[in-house]
């Protein structure tokens, strides 16, 4: 009975080595198949040993680098800490751009460089960062990101939500961990005044050549970090006429309503450079190619992916285009005028089904602009400045008809008229036929002198002049006799 009982134990315990040895030979398996599959996507990752560009071999001078930023970082490394230009102002130099801004990285903490710079404010609670002012110009320095080792409910620097987004990352380290937290590899080249050498950790200047937008690291784990990155991912191939790496797109459309998670506020600003780069018609087109259109502006999209809605699909499009024309020509453009376009037909839709409800036409377009406002504010959250330069638009396209006695006159003085005049010349050239008599009628108006003007109104004709009320005279009491 012993010997029997001593060999039963003796097989489970072989079976339970067993078990273990196949668990143990599936997970190295599952590794080898993640590693695997990583390398035939093409991720890339950061290196520990950057490849050092000297000063002969790349065409940057610091000719091309603004006063202020030269400044900041001689006062960093007199003050005893590394400092270098990061990111966007290197690319652009390399890819023949001049560079509007100019970021710098550093060792020191953000309080260490507030003690360095008296015009020194730190802002962000996600990240900190330092604001070196002068002037109208602003030197952002941001302290060298590490990577997050603990992610605890009790850790001040570091937190992440259950989808993987960074929601506090004030982890720092050293430059080839903050070379790793980069997004693209593109932006992971750095500048030193020591040597006046660039440092490529991930192959930038290859991809620079080879017109690439590539991330760093996995893509989908650094789309889930900040999702916003599939928005960057598209403005800088737009931008710089390059093409998104086949495995930094391939995760983007799955991804998408991530951006759900995001501040209002923080997309606006997002898509405030989508749509004023001089790309903006080709920004629009990819995002919806993507499907991170309409996860900004839901309301329209839905009216865009009708099959019927081909004319609105122009207005919009020749929107941008009509915007990219005005920037690329150094003209002003006002973001008013942007989402007054891109909320256009949603309010259109609203005002309808409330006035289908029995409420009265100015009543029901009242609400309808509310509403729009109040919904579009969950998602891309436009300031007020802009939203009533908005509003302006709207009512006035209500009232552009009406041009009989002072009113033409009174309306052209309006603050927003020469935005609402051109929202009309866009909805006509977009194919609103019905409106063609109208815009011709105040594209002549508005070249006439003062008595030219009121010629036009003269001739208007009698259905577009106001009706009078006629007033009942009192009848007179007839006099008594004395």
């Amino acid at each position: 009975m012993a010997f029997n009982s001593y060999n039963k134990w003796c097989y489970g315990w072989g079976l339970r080595v067993v078990r273990r040895v196949v668990i143990i030979s599936k997970i190295f398996k599952l590794c080898r198949q993640i590693v695997g599959s990583k390398q035939d996507k093409g991720t890339i990752e950061a290196k520990s040993q950057p490849q050092i560009i000297p000063r002969s071999e790349h065409n940057i001078s610091r000719k091309q680098f603004s006063p202020n930023a030269i400044k900041v970082l001689y006062r960093l490394k007199d003050g005893g800490y590394d400092a270098y230009l990061v990111g966007g102002c290197i690319r652009d130099i390399l890819l023949g751009i001049e560079p509007k801004d100019f970021d710098v990285v550093t060792n020191a903490t953000p309080e260490e460089v507030k003690r360095l710079f008296r015009n020194c404010r730190l802002i962000g609670r996600r990240f900190r960062l330092a604001h070196i002012v002068f002037g109208r110009e602003v030197i952002e320095v941001a302290t060298m990101r590490g990577h997050h080792l603990s992610t605890g409910e009790g850790d001040p620097t570091s937190k992440a939500s259950d989808q993987g987004q960074l929601l506090r990352d004030n982890v720092y380290g050293t430059i080839e961990e903050d070379a790793q937290r980069r997004d693209f590899s593109i932006n992971a080249l750095y500048y030193s005044i020591n040597d006046f050498g660039v440092r490529d950790f991930a192959g930038g200047i290859e991809a620079i050549k080879a017109r690439r937008i590539e991330l760093i690291g996995d893509p989908e784990t650094r789309y889930r970090e900040d999702p916003v990155r599939m928005l960057r991912a598209v403005r800088f191939a737009t931008k710089l006429d390059m093409e998104i790496a086949p495995a930094t797109l391939a995760p983007i459309t799955e991804l998408a309503p991530l951006l759900g998670n995001i501040p209002p506020a923080r997309l606006f600003e997002e898509t405030l450079k989508l749509f004023l780069s001089g790309k903006a018609e080709a920004n629009f087109l990819m995002l919806r190619e993507l499907g991170l259109f309409k996860e900004l502006f839901p309301s329209l999209e839905e009216i865009l992916s009708q099959d019927n809605s081909e004319f609105e699909r122009r207005f919009i499009q020749q929107m941008f285009a009509n915007t990219d024309a005005r920037i690329n020509g150094n003209k002003k453009v006002t973001p008013a005028f942007i989402y007054a376009a891109l909320l256009w037909f949603p309010l259109r839709n609203r005002a309808a089904l409330l006035q289908q409800q029995g409420i009265a036409e100015y009543d029901a377009f009242m609400q309808a602009i509310s509403q729009v406002l109040s919904e579009n504010a969950q998602r891309v959250a436009v300031p007020k400045r802009f939203t009533l330069g908005a509003r302006d638009i709207w009512h006035i396209q209500q009232r552009l008809d009406r041009r009989s006695g002072q009113r033409a006159y009174r309306l052209s003085l309006q603050p927003k008229f020469k935005a609402s005049y051109d929202f009309l010349l866009l909805r006509v050239e977009s194919g609103e036929a019905d409106q063609k008599t109208l815009a011709e009628w105040w594209t002549e108006y508005l070249k006439q002198d003062v008595t030219g003007q009121k010629d036009m109104v003269k001739n208007l004709g009698q259905k577009d002049r106001p009706k009078r009320r006629h007033r009942n005279k009192p009848k007179r009491k007839p006099k008594q006799d004395t």
